[in-house]
């Protein structure tokens, strides 16, 4: 279903969402609980990665990984891109196939790749997940699936950076992932880490990249958008991810990603 330059697909996949989209938008810093890998289709744009400012342009796959905090800002008038977005449990399944029961890394390592068989693969792959089913496309599907995981998780493995949160901000991310309707206190996160206060917030942000009210607005918007897509009504779906009001929910919905709640959920 079309809203306005954004296109919300169906795909023949649990777990895979398929989004096309054509905008001047620019999206502030934020993340998603989703792995995402997709291919820019027209235009250029510029975006702060986990691997510091990257710039891609037609016909190179772009990727980011679940909380991996990055911004997005057309070069030029706007861009137009094919996305896909993959439940963490959908790669970590793939992973584990590929690996052979061996795990490594679950992190796409590169935010930009220019590579032209990975963008027929990707072009083919998307057409098929998007696609009517057909029984004789299956196993050609699942494989391209796999081959096209395996080689995205190869390219610029060697330069992927550490990104191991310390053990104590993992405790306070964890909390608010939890619950992140509940109306959290810098006290009460910064206690959780046996830190001051000011220890906290700096340790917080330099680890993920947001301060602990920008981190947890983005797991309340993350937590709106799967109620919504599920068929939870708007002002229900604003109530039960702990914002204020709809308006409040709507305001940053917007403003991650291009499109209204309402149409987010006419897609759906």
């Amino acid at each position: 279903m079309r809203s306005g330059q954004f296109r919300i697909l169906r795909t023949q996949l649990a777990g895979i969402e398929a989004v096309k989209a054509e905008t001047g938008h620019s999206f502030p810093k934020h993340t998603h609980d989703q792995f995402g890998i997709g291919l820019i289709e027209a235009g250029a744009q510029a975006s702060l990665s986990g691997r510091g400012m990257v710039q891609a342009e037609a016909g190179d796959i772009i990727s980011v990984n679940p909380n991996e905090v990055h911004d997005g800002m057309p070069i030029g008038e706007s861009r137009a891109w094919s996305m896909l977005y993959f439940d963490p449990l959908v790669i970590a399944d793939l992973l584990k196939d590929i690996g052979e029961g061996r795990m490594g890394e679950v992190e796409f390592p590169s935010p930009v790749i220019r590579n032209g068989e990975l963008v027929a693969k990707f072009r083919a792959l998307f057409s098929l997940l998007v696609g009517k089913s057909a029984p004789q496309d299956t196993l050609l599907r699942d494989g391209l699936l796999l081959s096209f995981a395996a080689a995205v998780m190869s390219e610029g493995a060697q330069s992927s950076r550490d990104i191991t949160v310390p053990v104590a901000i993992g405790r306070a991310r964890e909390l608010i992932d939890d619950d992140p309707a509940a109306p959290f206190t810098l006290a009460e996160l910064a206690g959780v880490c046996g830190l001051s206060h000011f220890q906290f917030l700096r340790a917080f942000s330099k680890a993920t990249g947001l301060t602990p009210h920008a981190y947890l607005l983005q797991r309340r918007i993350q937590e709106a958008r799967r109620l919504i897509a599920v068929g939870t009504p708007l002002a229900e779906a604003a109530f039960a991810s702990g914002f204020a009001d709809q308006s409040h929910m709507t305001r940053l919905f917007v403003r991650n990603f291009g499109l209204s709640p309402g149409a987010y959920a006419a897609a759906c």
